[in-house]
Formats: structure tokens, sequence, C-alpha cells
């Protein structure tokens, strides 16, 4: 008879153990798939209550700020009682498991020299007995899990050691990946706030600079219509520095219609061709004042494209201002434009300083400049190519370059064409 009541109590404990490990499998898909802190750590508490069958249990997580344990969550524990709690490293049985990264079992806690009595006092309880493990991180205790006085005066036992320490070390790395989210989320937040804030202060800059620089652009050309000599000289600078000034207004107010979604699109039914020809007459001037020449290669009939011809206008100009300021005199510019399946292509290319192969997924970025911003030789804020990239993606196309250091760089963009081409015949020009 003893022997068949030590098999069956025997085989009752396999059968605990074996439910507590099932329950074990189960709570470790629910701490892999909760990414929400406060809800994660309830969870942790709950299921170490049930399967050590304790009055309470609660968390604990390093403060690196106070270099203190602070209570994260407790089952018997508000939360606002929680935050004015907290447990010293030293003279602490949680602080010594936190230190030594080692799990403690202590069935006598009010006779033990490192138990930390301010705990009792403030909430007014009585702590009996006590177990606690390190939550663990890649060997690194980032917390203390703690189980507190078994239920129907029973003594803890190493089994409950056992199982909490399972639990810790998923639940540890649950906690850890739901704290980088939390983190990750506050950081969205505030660069969300700052992205509006700056979006905010360019729309009210740009309103703010166009009335006094429209009166100085105005009085501006009324004077220099009348001026000789060294005024007229003067008032050429002035009008050239009030315009490149309009000009930087109006990138900053294209990309935060873009970036605001608030851009929309005017569409007809033009030619290509002429929209390239009409860009390049612009920067001719520029062009030939560094001496550079300028190639044109167009289709034959002209291209007909459905398309914002002002957008594009844009994007063709930006690209062109570009090949001008980096190619150095002397060099070269052509302009290439063709149908390829069933889209309209249009490149730029030149021969100027090249991009840096690492630079080449970035240059379409807001304010990024491939040369430092303290050694500067070229002069913009780095807008265009991003307000390029955006005004093409606008019309459901693709902007990329290909470049080589020394070599010079050409952008291409592409965009879908109509159906309609125009008639006639028209020769590729250079």
């Amino acid at each position: 008879m003893e022997v068949e009541q030590a098999l069956r109590e025997r085989i009752a404990g396999m059968e605990r153990r074996i439910a507590s490990l099932e329950r074990l499998v189960r709570v470790s898909l629910i701490l892999n798939s909760t990414l929400s802190l406060e809800p994660l750590l309830q969870t942790i508490i709950e299921v170490i209550t049930e399967l050590t069958e304790t009055e309470d249990c609660s968390i604990l997580l390093f403060d690196e700020k106070t270099g203190e344990l602070r209570f994260r969550a407790a089952r018997k524990m508000r939360q606002e009682e929680l935050e004015n709690i907290s447990v010293p490293i030293d003279n602490s049985i949680a602080g010594w498991i936190f230190r030594n990264n080692k799990p403690l079992l202590i069935r006598d806690a009010q006779n033990d020299d490192r138990f930390y009595q301010g705990v009792d006092r403030k909430l007014d309880f009585q702590t009996r007995s006590i177990i606690g493990v390190p939550l663990q991180v890649r060997g690194r205790a980032i917390g203390v899990l703690e189980a507190i006085n078994k239920r129907g005066g029973r003594e803890m036992g190493w089994e409950d050691v056992h199982v909490m320490t399972t639990l810790a070390a998923q639940a540890a790395i649950a906690i850890e990946n739901a704290r980088l989210m939390e983190e990750l989320r506050k950081a969205y937040e505030k660069l969300h706030e700052l992205d509006r804030l700056k979006s905010d202060f360019i729309s009210i800059a740009a309103h703010e600079l166009r009335t006094p620089l429209s009166l100085i652009l105005g009085y501006a050309s009324f004077l220099r219509g009348s001026a000789t000599g060294q005024a007229s000289e003067q008032l050429d600078i002035v009008l050239q520095s009030a315009m490149r000034l309009n000009s930087l207004i109006g990138d900053m107010v294209n990309l935060r219609h873009i970036e605001t979604g608030e851009a929309q699109l005017e569409l007809e039914v033009f030619s290509l061709n002429d929209l390239v020809r009409n860009c390049i007459q612009e920067f001719l001037s520029l062009a030939c004042a560094k001496q550079q020449t300028v190639g044109l290669n167009l289709p034959s009939p002209p291209l007909m494209i459905e398309a914002d011809r002002q957008k594009l206008h844009l994007v063709l100009g930006n690209l062109l201002s570009n090949a001008v300021k980096f190619t150095p005199s002397g060099g070269r510019i052509e302009v290439l434009a063709c149908e390829h399946d069933g889209q309209a292509w249009v490149a730029v290319r030149d021969t100027g300083i090249g991009i840096p192969r690492k630079e080449l997924d970035r240059v379409f970025d807001r304010f990024y400049q491939v040369e430092p911003s303290l050694s500067r030789r070229y002069e913009g804020m780095g807008l265009g190519l991003s307000i390029a990239k955006g005004m093409v993606e606008l019309h459901g196309g693709r902007i990329w370059v290909e470049s080589e250091v020394g070599k010079g760089s050409t952008f291409i963009f592409c965009l879908p064409v109509t159906q309609s081409r125009c008639k006639g015949e028209e020769p590729s020009s250079e």
C-alpha cells in the first residue's frame, strides 16, 4: 500500500509538472505576441501567482536614472501605488538577486538581514516567504521577478523556483522587446511632432517672407530700369539675390505640399519634346557662361504625355540646374528623351564631379548634400532633388541616378505616356 501511495503521489507530481510545462508553453506564445508593456506585465504576474500558488507577485525593473529597482507591476497594488515605491540595490533581497544575477528562495523573510522592510510598511503587508529570480537579457539583469507567500501556509520549494526561472527567461526578453517598442513609439511620436512643427514653420516663414520680397523685387526692377553705371551693377546683384531667395521659398513650399499630400496634379496632354526644349532654353545662358556644351536628343514623332506641365518643368529644371552647377567649365550636358515599354524616359547626363556610390541612395533625401556642410563649394539647400522625386512619384513615375566619381552623373525619370502621338516627322537633334 505504501508503495502504491508513493507511486500515485509521484504520478500526481509528474502530472502537475506536465500541466505546468504546458501552461508555460501557452504563456510563451502569449508573451511573444504581446508588444504592449503594461498588459504583458500583468499577464506575467497572473501566470506566476497561478503556477506557484502564491498570494502575490511583483515585477521590479532597474531604473538607470536613480540606480534603484522600481515596481512596475504587482497583483495586489494599484498603478498609482507602484509609482511611489522603489527598492534600493543595497540591503534588499531584490537588490541581492539583481546584483548577483541569481535566484533566491527565502522561507522566513522577516528574519533575513537582506529583507527591506520599507515596502511592507508602505503597503501594510507582511511578507513571510519569498522567491526571487533575475530577469536577464543576454546575461544582463534588467530586473527581478518575485513571488510572495505560498497560499494555505505551505512552504515554497525549489520546484517553484524552477517554474519562475523558466518563465523569467522568456518574460525578460518579452519585456525588453516591449520596452524597445515603447521607446520607438515615443521617438516616432516626437519625430512626427517635430515634422509637423517644421511644416508649420515653413508655411509661416514662406508667407511672411513673400510679401516683403515682392516689394524688394518690384522696387529693384523699377530702379534697375533707370539706373546706370555702378548703381545698375549693384541693383543687378540685389535682383539676383532676391530671385534666389524667392526660388528657395518656392522650394520649401513645394516640399511642404509634397510631404503633407497637398500637392495636386493639373493634368493635360502636351508634347514632352516642347517641354524639354523650353527648359533647356532657360538654362542655356548659364551653361554658356561656364563654356559648357548642351546636347539634345528627342524622339520623332514628338512624344505626347498626360501630366502636369508646370510640375514636370520644375523636375527637369532642378535636374538641369544641378547638372550646370556640378559640371566644371568646358564640360558637357546632354538631355535625352524616348519612349520605352509604354513609358516616357527622360535622362539628364553630365560630365560633372559625380557622386560616390555609397551616397547614391541618399541624394534624393531632403536637405541632403554630398559635400560636408562646413566646406561646401556649391550653393543650395539640398531640396531640388527631393522635390523632383516627389513630383515624379506624384505622377506615378520613378526617378534614379547613375554616377561615377570624376566622370559625371545621369539622372533618369520615367512616366506613363498617353496613347495619342503627334503626327509628322521631327528629326532628333543635338
